[in-house]
C-alpha cells in the first residue's frame, strides 16, 4: 500500500524547491481540520483546494477558482495529496521543476463535514463548511465521471446566506490577494501580464467614482492632529487652524445630525447649517469640519462662539468643511486626502450660502504661512500630508502648528470678585498628571467680558464642591476664599509659558470648552517634527524613562545567537530594547515580573524565572512571600531591564498588581487563544464580542497582541477588590460569552476544549499569575512582539505576530500611544455589573 505522501514527494526535488517535505508527521495538539486555498501561477493560473483529512492535505486543482454563485460548477481536478506545513507555504518554485511558478495563500481556515467525512470523501460526495478570511458557509465536492488522467470533481457552493450571484460579484477577482502577506502575485516579464494585473488592481481598487454604495455608519470618530515644534519633510498640505468647534456632519437623505467630536449631537442648536447642508441634496455623507464665529477683525472668535450658542444664534455661525471621509454612499476613507478634499470642494462650489463654507489649502512655504497666520492673530496651522488616509484617531499624518502655548484645562475652583467686578476673580485651573491625577495648574483672571463672567458664574455655583478634587492643593493665602469645584467643565487658556512646577503664568481665558470630557485633559507636548528616535507620542510618563544605550551596559557574548530562523543576536536584543524603553517602563514599573530567559538561545532550554535570586540584576527591587503573597522582584528603571537582558531575558511577564497594593490587582486581562486553525477572522469577529459586553458593563478596555496566536483584553481598575473577587468576576465574564456563543467560545482550558474554538483565558487573574508585557519580545522563532493596539486598528491586523522588533521600532515613530488613556482610567467592579453577569442572586 502506497505511503500518503509518496506521490507528493517523488515528484519534487526538495534540494531545489521551497516547498516542505512533509517527511516530519508530528502528532498535533487537538484542533479542528484546516482547509487552504493556494492562488498558483504556474503554466496556467489555477486555484489549489485543500482539506484536511487523515493527516494530508487532500487535493483539487480548480483552474477557475471558487464561486459564490450556486449556479457555477468549477471544475476541481483532484491531485495528490500534500503534507499539511503546506497549508502555510507561499513562495517560488524554480523553472524546470513540478508546479513551477508563484504560490500565495488565498483563504485559509476550518472546514466541518456534514456526516462522516471518510466515507464520504470514498464516496465522492462531501458536504462541508466552511470557515475561512473569504470563504464560509455550505460548499459541496462531486466526484464526476467525466473521462480523464486525473479524477474530476465540481466545486459547487451551496445556496444559503454566504451565496452571491457571480454576474454581481465575483470573489477571486474581488480579493486578490495573500490572507497571510497581504500580497498579490508577482508579477510575470510580459507585457500581457501587466496589463492584467493593472486591470484587476483597477477592478479591485477603484477610484472614488466607480465604489460601490455601502451602509453609511451611525458613529463616525473624527481624525485629530498632534502637536508638532516644527513643519516636518515632505509633501504637506496647510490649511488655517481655525479657533472653534469640531463638528461632524451626517447626513442621510434629510435627516442631518451634527455632532460634537465627543459625540453629542448639537444639531438643534444650529438649525441655519442644518438647512444649508439638506440644500446640498446628498443622500448620504460624513463631513468633517468647524464651526467659528468672525470677530470685529474679522478673525474667528472662539469666545464670541461661546455667546452664540449660549443665546442660541446661529446667524453669525460659519460651518467650515475640510474632509469628506463619507460621501454619496462611498466610502472614501482610505481615498488619498487630495481625492476626498477635491470631491468635498466639487459638492460646495455648487453651494453659496455662508452658512457653509469650504477650507482651503495655500500654497506657499510652510514657514511664510505661519508667519502670516500669527501676524494675523490666528491660532496656527493645521498640516496634513498628501495622499494620506482618514483615521479616526490621533494621527501624526495631521499636525497643528501653534502660534501661541494654548490648550484646555480643568476648572477645579474660582475665586470671589475684588472692586466692582462682578461674577468671580479668578478660575483655578488643573491638569492630570501620568497617574491620572489632577494637579493644580495656576490661575486665569483675565480674558473675561462682563457678560462671561456673569453666565460662567452661574453655571460654576452649579458645581460647587466641598473640597478641592486635586492631589496637591494650594495652601495657605493661595487657597483663601476659593470655591472649589466639581472637575467637570474645561476652559480654553493660552499662556505665555508654563513653570517647571506645572504652573501657567501670563495665562488669559478664551472660552469653555463643551465639546470635550474633562477626564484624561493633560498637558499637550509638542513632538519634534522629524526624528528617527522613537519617542512615545501620547504618554508623557514615558518620557522620565531616558533609554540607556547598549554601550553603557556591558554584554557578555553579545554575538551569540539568540534565533537562528533571524539570525537576531543579544546585541540586537539589548538595542531593541533600549530603544523601546520609554514605551516598555511605564507597563514595567512596580509591577512584579516573571523572566523568560534564554542562555543557550531559543533552540535549547528556557527558564520561567519569577524571583532575583541568583541573577545579580542592577536596580532590582525584591520582595519576600511575607511582603507579596510569594517571592516576587521589579524591574524599575532601564538600566535593570537591560540587565535582565544580559543575563538573557527575552520575554517579560507581569502581575496585575504593583507593589503599591500587592493583594489587590489594578487590572483583570483577558486572554483570547484560538485553535490555531482558525482563520484570523474569527479571532476579530471574537474579540469584538468580547468587547460589546465589557462595554455593556461599562468598561473601558485597551487591546493588545499576544505575539503569538491571541490577543490580550486589558482591562484597568482601581485597588478596591482583592484577587478573588477579580478573578471570580472575569471568569463570569467569560463563561456568559461562553454560554452565548458555544458554538465559537469557550470557557474551559486545554486543547481538546477549544477544537474549532476560542478559549477565553481568565485564569491569568490569579496571585502571582502573569500575563506578556506590552512591548515584550516572545521567545519563540521569529522574534514577535507583543504589541498595545488601537480599537479601531482591530479590523485592519492581519495576526498576533504582526510585528517584529524593526517593524514595531518603524510604527512607533509614526502612531500615538494607543493606551495613552490607560494610567488615567478609573473604574471598578460595581454590583449592578455583578448582577449583570449572575452574580449577586
Amino acid at each position: 500500500m502506497a505511503k500518503p505522501l509518496q506521490e507528493y514527494q517523488r515528484k519534487r526535488d526538495f534540494a531545489a524547491t521551497p516547498e516542505p517535505a512533509g517527511k516530519s508527521r508530528k502528532a498535533r495538539a487537538a484542533q479542528a481540520l484546516q482547509f487552504c486555498i493556494q492562488k498558483h501561477d504556474a503554466s496556467h493560473l489555477h486555484y489549489d483546494f485543500r482539506l484536511e483529512l487523515d493527516g494530508t492535505l487532500k487535493s483539487w486543482a480548480v483552474p477557475k477558482g471558487p464561486s459564490l454563485d450556486p449556479k457555477q460548477r468549477r471544475l476541481a481536478v483532484h491531485v495528490e495529496d500534500h503534507p499539511l506545513d503546506y497549508a502555510s507555504f507561499e513562495g517560488h518554485i524554480p523553472e524546470g521543476h513540478y508546479g513551477a511558478g508563484d504560490v500565495i495563500v488565498w483563504d485559509r481556515g476550518v472546514w466541518e463535514p456534514e456526516g462522516d467525512a471518510q466515507a464520504a470523501y470514498a464516496k465522492g460526495k462531501l458536504r462541508f463548511r466552511l470557515q475561512g478570511e473569504k470563504l464560509s458557509g455550505t460548499w459541496n465536492l462531486l466526484r464526476t465521471h467525466l473521462a480523464g488522467k486525473k479524477e474530476q470533481w465540481l466545486l459547487i457552493k451551496s445556496n444559503d446566506e454566504q451565496a452571491r450571484s457571480e454576474d454581481d460579484y465575483c470573489i477571486v477577482d474581488a480579493l486578490p490577494d495573500s490572507v497571510l502577506s497581504d500580497q498579490e502575485l508577482p508579477q510575470k516579464a510580459t507585457h500581457a501580464k501587466r496589463q492584467a494585473v493593472a486591470k484587476t488592481k483597477a477592478a479591485t481598487k477603484p477610484s472614488s467614482s466607480t465604489r460601490h454604495p455601502v451602509a453609511l455608519p451611525d458613529h463616525l470618530s473624527p481624525q485629530l492632529a498632534t502637536l508638532v515644534d516644527a513643519p516636518p519633510a515632505g509633501d504637506w498640505h496647510y490649511e488655517v487652524k481655525f479657533d472653534g468647534y469640531r463638528l461632524l456632519a451626517r447626513i442621510d437623505g434629510k435627516d442631518i445630525r451634527l455632532f460634537t467630536r465627543n459625540g453629542h449631537d448639537w444639531s438643534a442648536k444650529m438649525p441655519r447649517q442644518v438647512k444649508a447642508l439638506r440644500q446640498l441634496k446628498l443622500k448620504s455623507a460624513w463631513l468633517d469640519g468647524e464651526v467659528v464665529v468672525a470677530g470685529d477683525n474679522g478673525i474667528a472668535d472662539f469666545q464670541a462662539l461661546q455667546n452664540a450658542f449660549d443665546q442660541d444664534d446661529d446667524s453669525g455661525l460659519t460651518y467650515y468643511l475640510f474632509d469628506a471621509p463619507w460621501l454619496n454612499g462611498q466610502d472614501l476613507r482610505d481615498t488619498p486626502l487630495q481625492e476626498r478634499r477635491a470631491a468635498l470642494r466639487a459638492v460646495l462650489d455648487k453651494h453659496e450660502d455662508d452658512a457653509l463654507r469650504y477650507s482651503a489649502d495655500f500654497e506657499a512655504p510652510v514657514d511664510s504661512l505661519l508667519a502670516s497666520a500669527c501676524q494675523l492673530q490666528l491660532e496656527g496651522l493645521i498640516g496634513k500630508r498628501a495622499g494620506s488616509p482618514y483615521r479616526e484617531r490621533r494621527s501624526n499624518d495631521w499636525i497643528k502648528l501653534k502660534c501661541q502655548q494654548r490648550q484646555e484645562f480643568v476648572i477645579v475652583g474660582y475665586t470671589d470678585p475684588k472692586g466692582s467686578r462682578e461674577g468671580f476673580g479668578a478660575l483655578l485651573l488643573a491638569l492630570h498628571d501620568d497617574q491620572g491625577e489632577l494637579c493644580y495648574a495656576g490661575r486665569v483672571g483675565t480674558g473675561f467680558s462682563s457678560e462671561t463672567l456673569k453666565q460662567l458664574h452661574t453655571r460654576l455655583k452649579a458645581l460647587n464642591a466641598p473640597k478641592p478634587t486635586l492631589q496637591k492643593p494650594p495652601s495657605g493665602a493661595a487657597a483663601r476664599g476659593v470655591h472649589w469645584l466639581q472637575p467637570s467643565l474645561l476652559a480654553e487658556v493660552s499662556y505665555a509659558q508654563m513653570t517647571r512646577g506645572g504652573i501657567v503664568r501670563h495665562a488669559v481665558f478664551h472660552g469653555l470648552r463643551d465639546d470635550k470630557p474633562a477626564r484624561g485633559i493633560a498637558q499637550e507636548r509638542s513632538q519634534p517634527a522629524a526624528s528617527n528616535a522613537v519617542k512615545p507620542k501620547k504618554n508623557s510618563r514615558a518620557e522620565k524613562h531616558a533609554s540607556q544605550t547598549p554601550a553603557d551596559l556591558h554584554l557578555t557574548h553579545p554575538e551569540r545567537i539568540i534565533d537562528p530562523s533571524t539570525g537576531v543576536t543579544k546585541q540586537q536584543v539589548a538595542e531593541y530594547y533600549a530603544q523601546v524603553a520609554p514605551w516598555i517602563m511605564p507597563h514595567l514599573q512596580h509591577r512584579p515580573v516573571a523572566l523568560v530567559r534564554a542562555p543557550e538561545g531559543l533552540g535549547s532550554e528556557l527558564f520561567f524565572q519569577k524571583h532575583a535570586e541568583h541573577l545579580n540584576l542592577p536596580d532590582t527591587h525584591t520582595f519576600s512571600k511575607a511582603q507579596a503573597g510569594q517571592a516576587a522582584m521589579t524591574l524599575d528603571t532601564p538600566t535593570a531591564l537591560l540587565g535582565a537582558v544580559q543575563m538573557n531575558a527575552i520575554e517579560l511577564h507581569t502581575w496585575n498588581a504593583t507593589d503599591k497594593a500587592f493583594d489587590k490587582p489594578d487590572r483583570f486581562v483577558l486572554d483570547l487563544d484560538p485553535d490555531p486553525a482558525l482563520p484570523w477572522k474569527a479571532m476579530v469577529e471574537a474579540t469584538q464580542l468580547t468587547l460589546t459586553l465589557l462595554d455593556t458593563l461599562g468598561l473601558e478596555t485597551f487591546i493588545k497582541t499576544s505575539g503569538g496566536k491571541g490577543l490580550h483584553l486589558v482591562v484597568p481598575l482601581t485597588r478596591r477588590a482583592g484577587w478573588d473577587e477579580v478573578k471570580a468576576f472575569s471568569q463570569a465574564i467569560v463563561e456568559h460569552l461562553a454560554g452565548l456563543f458555544p458554538e465559537r467560545l469557550s470557557a474551559v482550558a486545554g486543547p481538546k476544549n477549544r477544537v474549532g474554538r476560542i478559549f477565553i483565558d481568565y485564569l491569568r487573574n490569579g496571585l502571582g499569575a502573569t500575563t506578556v508585557c506590552a512591548y515584550s519580545l516572545r521567545a519563540r522563532e521569529g522574534m514577535r512582539v507583543s504589541v498595545p493596539i488601537a480599537r479601531e486598528e482591530l479590523e485592519t491586523l492581519k495576526g498576533a505576530d504582526q510585528w517584529t522588533m524593526d517593524s514595531l521600532l518603524k510604527r512607533l515613530v509614526r502612531i500615538e500611544d494607543p493606551w495613552a488613556d490607560l494610567p488615567s482610567t478609573r473604574q471598578s467592579i460595581t454590583q449592578r455589573m455583578r448582577r449583570q453577569l449572575g452574580l449577586d442572586g
